[in-house]
């Protein structure tokens, strides 16, 4: 599996003296062993994962939302302050 994602990623793979193309190989070894772990061990953490960071959008909406609206309150008391000034004068 290495070698064949070794090959479509890493240019000048056969020179695995040069720094770079180690460092790649790293890189790739690393998330290939990622990934391998996410599949073996994680299938009930995933899910619940998801859940959280989709909570957590949701509540930042939520917070998004309350703030256009206390934004929208604020304009039009400053509006309505205005409008009775310029009643009274």
């Amino acid at each position: 599996m290495i070698e064949l994602l070794s090959h479509w990623l890493i240019r000048n793979r056969e020179n695995t003296g040069d720094p770079a193309v180690r460092l790649a190989y790293g890189r790739l070894c690393g998330l290939v062993g990622i990934g391998l772990n996410l599949l073996l061990f994680g299938g009930k953490k995933i899910p619940e994962l998801m859940k959280g960071i989709g909570k957590g959008v949701r509540s930042f909406k939520e917070g998004m939302n309350e703030v256009e609206d206390n934004l929208k309150e604020t304009d039009q008391k400053k509006e309505e302050t205005t409008s009775n000034e310029k009643k009274e004068k």
